[in-house]
């Protein structure tokens, strides 16, 4: 059953399984102190909701905040990477202390999860956090999910907490996505303006609709903005999981959101299979193969990409390894894996297959990214 009004995120015959995700603005304030009776009225949802019967995974940011508070770190923690990760460190301890006793406090057990993108990006790691969510399910237990900035780096990093909550989304078989935003929602342009309207529901997730994001976070101490929530409801409308942006700063703000029928609802576009969701929802391509026109056709009506299609290979890779797929003129057509390395797929550029095994020194593979490891963006 899609769920196409606000009201159905907390209809448990709609949303069997809710991902909602909290900012470190909403959850700590500017002396890097929890918002505790904010966090009390939110739980309280929270506990109303699986009353009702519904599977709540909260993914919370606030670790880096709540850190470097205790540590008295400069600009929030955020001024080096190093910062970040002692921050977090300390901070991660006080963010699970903090979940735990408000949730024990509504007789729910809470679990920390702490994840990395490279436990999303690879599929067996993926598929091993798919089963602790379904297990802490059937355990009755709240999954508290945070990205483990103690160790990432800049290179292996959501960097936000957005799009994170989309792909636990896609690992925890979802129905919805729900971020709490300083903001209504998504507006046609900067919501400080006058004229701006708020954009109650948006059917796939277009080039004009990223044009109306800005990509600051208003409060300063977070890393995401709208243009970070709408890459994550591209994540969650080709797994067929419906996304929300509600503002967060209200008292028992779902429950505000739903009676003042006020926020942006992304509603899904096709439910892709759960590996071609994985494929699509992965974030770090390792290079990037340019097709020609003929290819561009052909991959619209469902064919592999083949080596004859091939104008240009950038990065450095090898067999297995996700690349990006872009039309002549740089537009993202989609990702796969890829069946060659880099230098392989270079000296098969441009070549049909029965030119191929004289450059390989071998019988060349039936595609260079074939059809079934392929997700159109």
């Amino acid at each position: 059953m899609t769920i196409d009004t606000l009201g159905g995120l907390t209809n448990s015959d709609q949303c069997s399984t809710l991902v909602l995700k909290i900012g470190s603005a909403l959850l700590v304030n500017a002396d890097g102190d929890p918002r505790r009776a904010w966090l009390d009225g939110l739980v309280s949802e929270i506990a109303e909701m699986r009353a009702r019967g519904q599977n709540v995974i909260v993914v919370s940011s606030g670790a880096i905040a709540l850190g470097a508070a205790r540590l008295k770190m400069p600009k929030g923690g955020r001024a080096s990477l190093s910062d970040a990760q002692a921050s977090a460190s300390v901070g991660q301890i006080a963010l699970a202390r903090l979940w735990s006793d408000v949730l024990e406090g509504h007789d729910i057990p809470a679990a920390q999860m702490l994840v990395t993108l490279d436990d999303l990006e690879e599929r067996k790691r993926y598929l091993n956090a798919s089963s602790t969510l379904s297990r802490l399910r059937e355990a009755g237990v709240v999954a508290v999910v945070n990205e483990n900035d103690s160790v990432a780096t800049e290179e292996i990093r959501f960097g936000d907490n957005d799009r994170l909550a989309a792909r636990i989304g896609q690992a925890a078989g979802a129905d919805a996505v729900l971020l709490l935003s300083d903001v209504d929602g998504l507006y046609d342009r900067d919501p400080d303006e006058a004229e701006a309207k708020l954009i109650a529901t948006v059917e796939g997730v277009s080039p004009e609709i990223i044009a109306m994001a800005t990509v600051e976070s208003s409060s300063g101490m977070g890393s995401g903005g709208m243009l970070a929530k709408l890459q994550a409801a591209r994540i969650a409308e080709r797994a067929g999981i419906t996304l929300a942006i509600i503002n967060g700063t209200q008292d028992r703000p779902i429950a505000a959101a739903i009676k003042a029928d006020r926020g942006t609802l992304f509603l899904p576009q096709r439910s892709d299979t759960a590996r071609k969701a994985w494929l699509g929802g992965r974030l770090a391509p390792e290079g990037v193969l340019t097709v020609d026109g003929g290819c561009v056709e052909a991959l619209g009506n469902g064919a592999s990409l083949l080596a004859a299609g091939l104008t240009e290979v950038e990065g450095e890779f090898e067999r297995g390894a996700l690349v990006s797929i872009h039309g002549s003129k740089g537009e993202r057509l989609g990702q796969g894996l890829v069946e060659y390395s880099a230098d392989e797929c270079r000296a098969i550029l441009g070549l049909r297959e029965g030119d191929q095994a004289a450059k390989l020194g071998y019988t060349p593979r039936a595609a260079v990214v074939h059809r079934d490891h392929m997700v159109h963006l």
